[in-house]
């Protein structure tokens, strides 16, 4: 007698309605397709894979058990949210995630009802969450408010800001806290620790019976963690857990990737819940997939793979990558300098600062998702005499902009922001884009600003932060690899504020102000041909800006186009006024400004983006054209 094949069931839920009528065993079977569905999808287009295995279960359950889209899920940061995109109506499309055209590798509001909040960024969900309670009880939209948020972003200060008010409001209120030690980068932290030992006290033995909680139970990688937890809290008061102290009722650990335990609770809260309650759940990032269980990062991000050996399929390059040249020149600055130290916001191998801390343990810095606390940190640091690097991508740079001004550049203190992912990024989409740091940061007194061209200029300008010693600093560079150019062994500081003319031309010059020089040396061959080849300079400096340089482009050619990977009222916004005080205009110089449009521009490839903001070499060419009144009489001739 053979066993008769398992009836796929994923195939009949189109929706998460659809897994009501289903039983336990047959939820835990919907689960384990989904699993199955989860990495053949990602492996096809790449993407954040582990996040997503950890909470497969979890996904099921949730919407097994609560009405959505009425009922509300927010999941944080939406690292993990594939599973959930799989169930909620958008299987059919699953594997055109980080695409052109295709589905977000966030949650996204525009893209379905099932996304009530859209998040790129962590910490965000418990404050969302909050919202959605309190609108609710305000004769807003029904239905209850769910967070799922990760042990990792439990370091930044706003979920801590959302807890506490949560607490004070006592409405009803589901966060559902995904621990799995382990959110990009290991998590840092006491919190961390506190986790880690942490078991439910008294008060909810109920539902901690329910959970079939007791330690005898748990399974075996987490029961020594809640015997240590359990010895800590004894001699303590009733309820003296931090979540409780806050006003949350805690339950809690429970195994999440356990179907029926999963279940059991969830209904149990589900049913009973008056007030803000909080579920602590232990997963396993990467969990049921070997490759990703394996992998240092848990299979956070991952390029197109081979299902069967997990091996990922990328491309070559001859170039090394900007975010490497970085951390390689840092490491060379501070072996002859002993009082650099770098900082991170869970990003260590982001920003490349892994391979500092490698060299250099003691003087490296991961302060968790915490870029407010970066920020001040590094302003403290060089206060005491230390030369702290800061590094920290773009997109996240804007979450410490209040400290960058009020505790570093009031105070003139000389942080070096070193920031990764300038510009557009590619499958992130505009969650990542790195596109407002040029304009929020030029604004400020005595902030010196800097992009690399190449990679060759990225060392030099490591160099030339080092060197910064009396005021604030900043250097941009892009995400993915160089352009190829011969590599310098050694940075050299370069003069403050001052460009430099990479060809010279006639008619027009084009002042390129990072990455964009390699399209702009493009477009310039093409227009040689014409017989219109432009002077091209590399700016190097958005503050302060080379006067001189751009005065003389200005009085010798007819129009001067700037261009940079950033939004309106950044490099080119500052030298229009330079000109505009110096009474340029007046003599009839022809300007324009290449910028980032005034919009968010979805996913797709960095190529594709670009093409799409109007910043690649044939555009740069229509521009130059356009200016000269070439393109108009072209087109009256057609």
């Amino acid at each position: 007698m053979t066993d008769r094949p398992i009836t796929p069931l994923l195939d009949r839920v189109k929706v998460p309605a659809d897994l009501k009528g289903l039983s336990d065993r047959e939820l835990r079977q919907v689960a384990d397709e989904l699993r199955a569905e989860t990495i053949s999808a990602v492996s096809v287009t790449g993407g954040h894979l582990g996040a997503g295995l950890g909470v497969v279960e979890l996904t099921v359950a949730l919407h097994a058990i609560f009405d959505t889209p009425r009922d509300k899920i927010i999941w944080d940061v939406g690292h993990q949210c594939y599973p959930h995109k799989i169930l909620t109506g958008r299987r059919d499309r699953i594997r055109t995630l980080r695409m052109k055209d295709g589905l977000s590798g966030f949650t996204k509001r525009s893209e379905s009802p099932y996304d009530p909040f859209g998040a790129a960024h962590s910490s965000t969900s418990i404050s969302a969450a909050l919202g959605f309670a309190a609108a609710r009880d305000l004769g807003g939209e029904p239905g209850d408010a769910v967070a799922v948020i990760g042990d990792g972003a439990m370091s930044a200060g706003m979920a801590y800001e959302a807890l506490n008010n949560a607490g004070h409001l006592k409405k009803r209120l589901f966060v559902i806290l995904n621990d799995n030690e382990m959110s990009i980068a290991p998590p840092v932290g006491a919190m961390s620790a506190y986790l880690s030992r942490l078991y439910a006290g008294a008060p909810y033995q109920e539902f901690k019976a329910a959970a079939k909680g007791a330690i005898s139970l748990l399974p075996e990688p987490f029961q020594e963690g809640a015997r240590r937890a359990k010895e800590m809290l004894k001699g303590m008061t009733v309820g003296g857990t931090m979540f409780e102290e806050l006003g949350f009722s805690y339950v809690g650990p429970i195994d999440g990737h356990d179907m029926e335990q999963l279940l059991t609770v969830l209904r149990t809260v589900h049913d009973r819940a008056t007030g803000p309650m909080l579920i602590h759940v232990l997963t396993k990032k990467g969990k049921g997939y070997a490759p990703a269980e394996r992998a240092a990062d848990k299979g956070h991000a991952t390029a197109k793979f081979d299902v069967v050996t997990g091996e990922q399929k990328k491309a070559p390059s001859n170039a090394p990558s900007y975010t490497k040249v970085f951390a390689q020149s840092l490491i060379r600055e501070a072996e002859k300098d002993d009082k650099i130290v770098a900082i991170t916001a869970a990003m260590p191998d982001g920003t490349g600062l892994n391979l500092f801390a490698e060299r250099f343990p003691k003087r490296c810095f991961d302060v968790g998702i915490a870029e407010q606390h970066a920020v001040t940190f590094s302003a403290g640091l060089a206060a005491a005499g230390l030369k702290p690097f800061c590094a920290l991508y773009s997109t996240f740079l804007q979450r410490g902009y209040d400290q960058i001004v009020h505790d570093v550049a009031i105070q003139r203190l000389p942080v070096r922001f070193a920031i990764d992912r300038a510009g557009l990024v590619g499958a992130d989409g505009a969650t990542h884009a790195g596109a407002f740091d040029i304009a929020f940061l030029s604004n400020l007194p005595d902030m010196v600003v800097m992009a690399a061209a190449d990679e060759a200029e990225l060392v030099h300008m490591v160099a030339t932060a080092a060197a910064i010693n009396d005021r604030p600093s900043a250097f941009r560079f892009p995400r993915g690899e160089g352009v190829g150019v011969d590599m310098p062994e050694r940075g050299a500081p370069l003069e403050i504020g001052k460009g430099r003319i990479i060809a010279e031309g006639g008619r027009v010059a084009i002042l390129s102000f990072g990455t964009r020089l390699a399209e702009v040396l493009k477009a310039r061959e093409a227009l040689a041909q014409r017989g219109l080849a432009p002077t091209v300079a590399d700016a190097r400096f958005a503050k302060p800006l080379d006067r001189d340089l751009i005065l003389r482009l200005a009085a010798e050619h007819e129009a001067l186009i700037t261009i940079e990977e950033g939004a309106i009222g950044g490099f080119g916004s500052h030298v229009a006024q330079l000109l505009a005080e110096e009474g340029v205009f007046d003599r009839g110089l022809k300007y324009r400004s290449m910028v980032l449009p005034d919009t968010f521009i979805d996913q797709a490839s960095p190529e594709d983006m670009y093409a799409t903001a109007g910043m690649d070499s044939a555009h740069i060419e229509a521009k130059v054209l356009d200016v000269l009144g070439v393109a108009s009489v072209a087109s009256k001739r057609a």
